[in-house]
């Protein structure tokens, strides 16, 4: 299982960015995927999780209405476009394969992509 995130970097407050997760070495379809963050020194915070077909969303209240995931399930690519970005978004943010296991949240992570909010 390989899951790869790409577009961060560093952003004015207000501005956007658009995230990619590229994933390989699983059946990516059958598997609801989620974006993690974790800033600097805090412990991860589940921002968002998606259905394997894309129909169903759920987001954190914190980014609820800002926020937006999506998946291509022919390119086996997971997006979370981020929008009127605050300071309080930096972050690394994971993308994150959702465990079929009651025992586990997620099982598998990527090695995340900067987020920088900053002036």
């Amino acid at each position: 299982v390989q899951l790869v995130e790409s577009g961060g970097g560093m952003v004015q407050p207000g501005g956007s960015v658009r995230l990619s997760c590229a994933a390989s070495g699983f059946a990516f379809s059958n598997y609801d995927m989620a974006w993690v963050r974790q800033a600097l020194g805090k412990g991860p915070e589940w921002v968002s999780t998606i259905n394997t077909g894309g129909s169903s969303t759920y987001y954190a209240d914190s980014v609820k209405g800002r926020f937006t995931i999506s998946r291509d399930n022919a390119k086996n690519t997971l997006y979370l476009q981020m929008n009127s970005l605050q300071p309080e978004d930096t972050a690394l943010y994971l993308c994150a394969r959702v465990s079929k296991s009651p025992k586990l949240d997620w099982d598998y992570w990527g090695q995340g992509t900067q987020v920088t909010v900053s002036r």
